[in-house]
């Protein structure tokens, strides 16, 4: 898959604190969104499963958790201007922007691929199933090419020799990510009615 990044974001500002979650959002319309969360792992996974917009970040504290020694963390998310819940991988943003947040604050030494995978196991944590591809975020403006194998990623940085110009319209439609994904894994591996042997086709020999 080629990823390439808009020039669009989430902004925070982001520091330690020694126990809790500190979470605010200001939202497009101006509204202010607070949240207070305990580290207590018992209490992210739990919020994680909650979906909400706050489950990412959740996610993403438990798994980083699990894995480093870190206390808590104070985001503040300033600005948004990424159109959320239009399929452009905003949840997955969200969770970049943690795991980059808990890496730049408590010095993990983490790569970007390494933020990408902590990303992808916080958002999994919550009822999203998207899949790897999102993370590829990460990288920002930099086009990337990512090449997979099962759970096995290789990522590429793309050169291009002039601007790629992106138009984004909202057709105002609605989407259900998880009826998608269900829908596109009951059909595999094995096709079960004409719609999955016609899919398999499309997503097959017709994709080569």
């Amino acid at each position: 898959a080629l990823i390439v990044g808009t020039n669009q974001g989430i902004y925070s500002e982001v520091s330690p604190h020694p126990k809790k979650l500190m979470l605010a959002a200001t939202k497009p319309s101006g509204e202010q969104l607070t949240k207070t969360l305990s580290m207590e792992p018992n209490a992210l996974q739990l919020e994680a499963t909650t979906g909400t917009f706050w489950s990412y970040i959740a996610g993403v504290a438990y798994q980083i958790q699990k894995k480093y020694t870190v206390q808590g963390l104070c985001i503040n998310n300033f600005k948004t201007d990424l159109p959320v819940k239009k399929g452009l991988s905003s949840s997955a943003a969200v969770s970049v922007l943690t795991a980059r947040a808990f890496n730049k604050c408590y010095n993990l030494g983490l790569t970007i691929n390494d933020e990408m995978e902590l990303a992808y196991q916080g958002e999994i944590t919550t009822p999203s199933r998207c899949g790897r591809m999102d993370q590829g975020c990460a990288y920002g403006n930099q086009p990337v090419l990512i090449e997979f194998d099962a759970d096995k990623l290789q990522i590429t940085p793309v050169k291009v020799k002039k601007d790629i110009h992106l138009v984004i319209v909202d057709l105002h439609g609605k989407k259900n990510t998880r009826k998608i994904l269900s829908d596109l894994n009951s059909a595999y591996p094995f096709a079960q009615t004409a719609e999955h042997k016609k899919l398999h086709t499309l997503l097959g020999k017709t994709n080569t």
